[in-house]
């Protein structure tokens, strides 16, 4: 399938000098710009579908883990720590 896109001038001087410090060609830098935003974009799309998942089984359970408890966990572990994982438990 082939794209054409208008690209400003502005934008392909700033490619081209990018590219040819990089050694490559604007063509390869905006193919290599296009997929890293493509990646990026599918890894949040994914990251928020699983956090929709478990955020339905949470409520379909009603087992959370206070925020509290997340973050004093957290602090414990960046400290050095081993703490053991908070437990689940019913929401009240």
């Amino acid at each position: 399938m082939a794209v054409s896109l208008r690209v400003p001038e502005n934008v392909k001087r700033r490619i081209a000098k990018l590219a040819a410090e990089r050694d490559t060609t604007p063509h390869a830098f905006m193919l290599e710009a296009i997929r890293d935003r493509l990646d990026t974009e599918e890894a949040r799309a994914a990251f928020h579908a699983e956090a929709k998942r478990r955020l339905a089984r949470m409520r379909k359970s009603g087992l959370a883990v206070p925020a509290e408890e997340v973050f004093d966990y957290l602090l414990s572990r960046a400290g050095g720590k081993n703490p053991p994982r908070p437990k689940p438990r019913k929401h009240p």
